[in-house]
Order: C-alpha cells, then structure tokens, then sequence
C-alpha cells in the first residue's frame, strides 16, 4: 500500500540526510521506525470510572436528595421569595 504523509521541511532534511549517511532508501527508514513504534504495547484504556475517580465525592449534598428533591426544591425557591421580599422597594 502506497501512503502519502506530510512532513515538517525540518523532518524531510533530517530523513534525507540520515537515509544518504546510511546509503538506505527513506521509505525504508520510515517503515523501520514505524513498525517500532507500533510493535510497543499501547496503554490500557481508562474506564469512565479511573478516569474520574479524583472527581468523585468532591461535591457533598444530602444523601437523600433524590428522595426529597422536590422539598429541597420548594425550600430554594421560598428563600428567594423571602430576600426578594426583604429589600425595601424604591419610591
């Protein structure tokens, strides 16, 4: 198979000068060092779970808001009402 990369001029020189001092075709290089990058083992994968474990019980609530969410909803809006109703109102 025949592929086609973009490299940094920077990297191009570099290949070409180490392909020449080596007397070695570049594609063969770049298989070469392909192939050792992919031969090394890849990390493991996160699950969801390690990859926020830092995360999790860093926001404390009740325990039963579930339970009671519509209470707990009931209590915000009733202290809204009542520092809306405690400002005096302008004239």
């Amino acid at each position: 198979m025949t592929m086609t990369v973009k490299l940094a001029a920077t990297m191009e020189q570099d290949l070409r000068q180490r392909s020449a001092a080596l007397g070695r075709p570049a594609s063969e290089l770049i298989r070469e060092a392909l192939q050792a990058y992919l031969s090394v083992e890849p990390p493991a994968r996160l699950s969801a779970y390690a990859a926020g474990e830092g995360l999790f019980g860093k926001h404390h609530g009740p325990a039963d808001l579930a339970s009671t969410r519509k209470h707990a909803a009931a209590d915000v809006w009733a202290d809204k009402h009542n520092q809306r109703s405690a400002k005096p109102r302008r004239a």
